[in-house]
């Protein structure tokens, strides 16, 4: 069976999981590996801070947190992503309004998030999906207009650019994820970008569970104490060192995953020209991650016949969300804004293929060959 995806190891992920236990003995957040990443990403990055967290689902719920959201507020944000996208504002007590996609790139129409802004709108959340850039340049531009804050879920999205600039820095917070099924990975894992530096402070008493002892480390009050509200935002220093043995490969990485994609790409288009499918696009103002290669089918049914097919064969591609609009949680904290042109419609053609770091390129060609014969036949 070829899976759909497998996560990366790179080989120096033990040593260093090996160095924190025995020599650095530090295993709870914020040790020397944890400080290693962050230094990483905040020079990748370009950006002020980073908070890494266990999980972008936590570092989500920090955005809100810091954003002061609450009941009453409007969140606009894709129906097309997962559930912590949703989640993190509406246990807040915020109240999400979904907007459609573009079904070119399947991010979100920043034309229907001007016509979904209310004088109760605090934020707004974009979704980098698969990797491909948002046009942020029209929705920072429609967030300054309506003075609101804009976070960027970029989950699938470390080292993509628009424009030549990395994706997570255009808002005032971006979300990066490390799960098992990510580019770069320590099993479960996230990171908080602060890009605004008037949230870094708070930030980091959020992080120690509400109190200030980050500065207390670094020498700045004698003893910390409780500041605020806060959680146990921190990744394990275990969890770090797994993820630092991969940033320092991460452009071996992205090189292997994008020769994948494009062998995907180059050898289904035969298929495309003949117009019985769709692949995933190429961004025309960024860079994408390779985080995925999907294609699109005439419609659902296609696509179970195909899985099924694929599986018989022994490879295992697989669907991605249900819209959240649709779903019963979506209908109790949120509503659609506008019409369900596409995202609807685009999702139940979509079908995600195997791609993981390593992948042999017999592997890929095997995949390939069954789509091929599957609409052959």
């Amino acid at each position: 069976m070829i899976p759909f995806n497998k996560p990366c190891v790179i080989g120096k992920e033990k040593d260093y999981i090996q160095e924190a236990i025995e020599q650095n003995h530090k295993l709870s957040g914020n040790g020397p590996f944890g400080d290693l990443c962050k230094s990483w990403l905040e020079q990748q990055l370009d950006c002020p801070k980073v908070l890494l967290t266990p999980s972008c689902t936590a570092s989500l719920e920090m955005a809100a947190i810091l954003l002061h959201i609450q009941e009453g507020d409007e969140v606009i944000m894709p129906s097309y992503t997962f559930v912590s996208t949703a989640n993190a504002f509406v246990l807040r007590g915020a109240r999400i309004t979904f907007v459609d996609v573009d079904p070119v790139t399947m991010n979100i129409n920043p034309e229907l998030i001007k016509q979904a802004v209310t004088d109760r709108t605090k934020a707004i959340v974009v979704v980098h999906y698969a990797g491909a850039p948002c046009k942020m340049e029209p929705i920072m531009d429609i967030a300054d207009r309506h003075q609101l804050y804009v976070i960027e879920d970029a989950a699938q999205a470390l080292m993509s650019t628009y424009k030549g600039q990395p994706l997570g820095t255009f808002g005032h917070f971006g979300t990066l994820s490390f799960h098992e099924t990510k580019n770069y990975t320590c099993g479960e894992g996230g990171a908080l970008l602060i890009n605004d530096p008037t949230f870094i402070e708070r930030a980091e008493i959020l992080q120690e569970k509400g109190t200030n002892r980050s500065q207390f480390k670094r020498g700045q009050v004698d003893k910390y104490t409780w500041q605020d509200i806060g959680s146990s935002f921190l990744l394990s220093e275990l969890n770090a060192a797994y993820l630092y043995a991969q940033l320092e490969e991460a452009g071996a990485i992205l090189q292997d995953r994008m020769e994948t994609w494009q062998i995907y790409k180059h050898s289904l288009e035969p298929l495309v020209r003949r117009d019985v499918l769709e692949t995933q696009p190429v961004p025309l103002d960024g860079e994408h991650n390779a985080h995925m290669f999907y294609l699109k089918v005439r419609n659902e049914s296609e696509r179970a016949s195909l899985i099924a097919y694929l599986l018989e064969h022994g490879v295992m591609a697989v669907p991605h969300y249900e819209p959240l609009h649709s779903s019963k949680a979506g209908n109790v904290y949120g509503r659609l804004a506008g019409e369900d042109t596409y995202t609807t419609r685009e999702g139940d053609r979509l079908l995600r293929l195997p791609l993981y770091f390593g992948m042999e390129k017999e592997v890929v060609e095997h995949v390939v060959h069954h789509i091929e014969n599957y609409f052959h036949s």
